[in-house]
């Protein structure tokens, strides 16, 4: 069936009050579903086998052939079109100047059974990360390295609020991810091959040169507190990365990147 079109003028409608209302946990929660904004984003989305539900369209916008790629990839799967003004777009994403496009997503199946670790050398395990941007950076160099994707251990940030989701850069629709706590996660890894690194400074190697294996899941911890120890003592390898300024340690998002991109320069 074709999807239908439709026009929203009013800012009170019940529509932009369900579509604002992503935007809050809760919500998300509760409808199973999540808002992505931007022409690049959607479009990364819609290369990566993700269209979304509903399109949500500024009626004063410019013609671009990938937003009318967009159009007939949404229309095709019997979703939703709706244009609207401006204004009323900037309400839907807390944007105070939107793009002229936005998409609402069902969210992805989240459990760690989902997952095939053979799929991919390299994971990303993030455990209690707080900050939304550090999530979508890791999501972002989780796709730069090829990774299978990012499970997030513990009370995490929410990987489909709006913040997470633009720092993505649509590597949200790229990377699988999976949301776990340590002891779920532990079983799980341990019941097939993978090996577990983190960055420590408790009996670790230098990180350069260090014996990474495949599937490997390099693991980071909460932005202030870092890992717990007997988290970090479960791990088949902890590796240190010199620190020659004043700061003591890196930024989570940071130190998941010179990782990963180690353990893939290892496996060339």
């Amino acid at each position: 069936m074709p999807g239908e079109r439709r026009v929203i003028t009013g800012f009170s409608n019940p529509t932009v009050k369900a579509l604002r209302a992503l935007r809050e946990k809760k919500h998300r929660k509760a409808a199973g579903k999540f808002l992505a904004e931007g022409l690049r984003l959607l479009t990364d989305a819609r290369e990566s086998g993700h269209v979304p539900e509903t399109l949500v369209l500024a009626d004063r916008r410019d013609p671009h052939p990938l937003l009318t790629a967009l159009e007939e990839a949404v229309e095709a799967g019997g979703g939703e079109i709706i244009e609207t003004s401006p204004d009323i777009l900037s309400k839907i994403t807390g944007k105070d100047n939107p793009q002229a496009v936005a998409g609402v997503f069902a969210e992805f199946d989240t459990s760690l059974a989902a997952l095939d670790r053979t799929s991919a050398d390299i994971w990303l395990v993030a455990q209690a990360l707080r900050d939304p941007g550090n999530l979508g950076t890791m999501l972002r160099t989780g796709d730069a390295i090829g990774a299978g994707g990012l499970i997030l251990i513990d009370d995490c940030a929410d990987p489909f609020s709006v913040e997470a989701v633009r720092a993505s850069m649509g590597a949200l629709f790229t990377q699988r991810i999976a949301r776990a706590t340590w002891d779920e996660f532990e079983p799980w890894l341990r019941a097939d091959a993978g090996q577990l690194v983190a960055a420590s400074l408790r009996e670790a190697q230098p990180y350069r040169g260090a014996p990474y294996a495949a599937p490997c899941f390099v693991m980071v911890g909460n932005e202030s507190r870092g890992l717990p120890e007997a988290y970090e003592m479960a791990c088949d390898l902890r590796v240190t990365m010199p620190m020659k300024g004043r700061a003591d340690s890196l930024n989570a998002a940071v130190a998941a990147a010179v990782l990963g991109y180690e353990v893939l320069a290892s496996f060339d």
